[in-house]
Formats: structure tokens, C-alpha cells, sequence
């Protein structure tokens, strides 16, 4: 998939563009609700993304702001093509949001965890686990579920064309014992594996780095290719999240992750801290002690 092409930037993109549209017609959304006979909510909804617009709806409005031949065209075009399903949609009892979207259009992902594995990096018994802890009163086809798409999620970081991935952790992630010492091997090493992948940069922030910005919490920034796609930040929770898009927040979240990497052991180094947390482990679940060379059988 060519970065920047999907359905949920595609979405955006229109409604950042008709909201610029409207306001240089000089018109408010209620002057554009009442002239469409809609409702005041349903345009608020299409400008901010939150809802599709059908090309129906988009070339109305286009009409009403005055731009008509071959620029209407395009961007009914763009409404046609941001109603395409993507993969996720075979998840949507999953991802209820357009964070999924986001994430498969970025041309760039950089992360930020101090309790987790960043989830483009867990293995299927890390992620079983944590999605458990984190629901303890969902059903086991839930759980299936969710770890279903989570693995899913994972077929970006190798697709042909991948995004940029470079993920900072605190170290208190590789001491944090999920589910015992052999699934943490597990996960260790598969973290040293993707970290040998061209398009992928993992850090860990050590202890001895004191107070650092990540300690407000986990953080995704998203980039994409297009200038008029600017980045979005998404601040993560148990239960929803947050996206920021407005330029001030979105340096701000910017600057706290170069702050990150500053802070953090240099890329080498990091690798072979995890590998040596994998290592301790592997020894403590009396498993077969693994090299670096045959790390990949754990991310298998």
C-alpha cells in the first residue's frame, strides 16, 4: 500500500478541505445547514472527519461554496474513495475509532510506552495477556479477538512499503513480568529481532535517566507523506484516546520525543540491553539459552 492512500486520511483530507472551503465562502456551518436542510451537527461532524460524507452530500456543498468543474470533481472523486473499507473493518467491534486508519496511512510512527511493549511489537502470548489484565471481565472470544487484531495490526511493520517505526520504552518495561518469565523471554528477543529490521529503531530510556517527559504517559506520533496530512498525535488510554492535531500540541508532543531519545541508550546499546534482560529470563524458565542469531525462532 502506497503511504498517505487510504480511506482514513483520504476522509480527512476532504473535511480539513471543506472546511476551508466554507470559510472562504463566508459561510457558518448553521447557514450551510440550513441552506442543505441538514442538521447543524451532521456538517460540524463531516469538517472535523468524526462521520463520511457521501459524494452526494460533498458535491451539495461544493456547489454551495462556489467551486464547481474539474476541482468539484476531484474532490467527490476523494469523497468516493474515502468511503472504501479497509482491513480493520473486518475488526470494527475492535477499532471503533480512526486511530487504525491513521496508523496503516502514516509514512512515519514514533512511540512512546513506560509500562508496555509498544503493540506493533508484541507477541500473540504478551498481548493475550495484557488484553486480559486490562479487561478481566471480557469473554475468551473477545480476548481472541482483540490479540486476533493486534497480530493483524503487526502486518505493517513488513509490508512492502512500511512506515518509519522508531519506539522509545522506559526500562521498567523490560523488568515488568507478563505472564511469566518464558513469555517475556519471548517477547524480549522478538523486540531484538524487529529492532534488526531496516524501518524499525527501538530505545530504552534507562533508570539512571531520572525524570524524563514520557512519565505524563504513552504517546503515537503519526505522519504522513502528503504536507496537507498534517501529523496527528494520539495519547493512549485503557479506555479511549485522545488525537491532537493542532500544531501547538503536536510540536510540543514533537519536542518531548526528541527529549526521549536524548535521554535513551543509543539504538546498539539498547538492543543488547534487551537481549540481555531476554537472556535472564530465559534462565529463569530454564529454556534453552538463545544467541542473537536464533532470536528470530522467538518472534516466530
Amino acid at each position: 500500500m502506497t503511504r498517505g492512500q487510504g480511506p482514513t486520511v483520504r476522509r480527512r483530507r476532504l473535511a480539513s478541505e471543506l472546511r476551508r472551503l466554507r470559510e472562504a465562502a463566508d459561510l457558518t456551518i448553521d447557514e450551510v445547514s440550513e441552506k442543505l436542510e441538514c442538521s447543524a451537527s451532521k456538517v460540524s461532524r463531516i469538517e472535523t472527519g468524526h462521520v463520511g460524507v457521501t459524494p452526494r452530500d460533498a458535491r451539495d456543498m461544493l456547489e454551495l461554496y462556489g467551486i464547481a468543474g474539474d476541482e468539484q470533481e476531484a474532490l467527490v472523486q476523494l469523497a468516493r474513495e474515502a468511503r472504501k473499507r479497509g482491513w480493520w473493518h473486518a475488526y470494527n467491534e475492535v477499532f471503533t475509532g480512526t486511530f487504525v486508519g491513521l496508523e496503516a496511512d502514516a509514512s512515519s510512527l514514533r512511540a512512546f510506552q513506560a509500562l508496555l511493549v509498544p503493540g506493533l511489537l508484541q507477541t500473540e502470548r504478551y498481548a493475550r495477556a495484557v488484553i486480559r489484565a486490562m479487561r478481566p471481565d471480557a469473554e475468551d472470544a473477545e480476548i481472541r479477538r482483540r490479540v486476533a487484531a493486534r497480530m493483524a495490526r503487526q502486518e505493517l511493520l513488513t509490508d512492502p512499503s512500511p512506515p518509519e517505526y522508531w519506539a522509545v520504552i522506559d526500562e521498567a518495561v523490560l523488568h515488568r513480568v507478563v505472564d511469566g518469565p518464558e513469555v517475556m523471554a519471548e517477547q524480549l528477543y522478538r523486540m531484538v529481532t524487529m529492532a534488526a529490521q531496516p524501518n524499525v529503531t527501538v530505545q530504552v530510556v534507562p533508570f539512571g535517566a531520572g525524570a524524563h517527559p514520557g512519565m505524563e504517559g504513552p504517546f503515537l506520533i503519526m505522519g504522513f507523506p502528503e504536507l496537507a496530512d498534517t501529523d496527528v498525535v494520539y495519547v493512549d488510554s485503557t479506555s479511549s484516546g485522545l488525537y491532537l492535531e493542532e500544531p501547538p500540541d503536536v510540536r510540543r508532543y514533537a519536542l518531548m520525543f526528541d527529549h526521549l531519545r536524548a535521554a535513551a541508550l543509543k539504538p546498539d546499546d539498547s538492543v543488547e540491553v534487551i537481549a540481555e534482560a531476554a537472556g535472564r529470563f530465559a534462565e529463569q524458565a530454564a529454556l534453552p539459552e538463545k544467541s542473537l542469531e536464533t532470536s528470530k525462532e522467538w518472534g516466530a
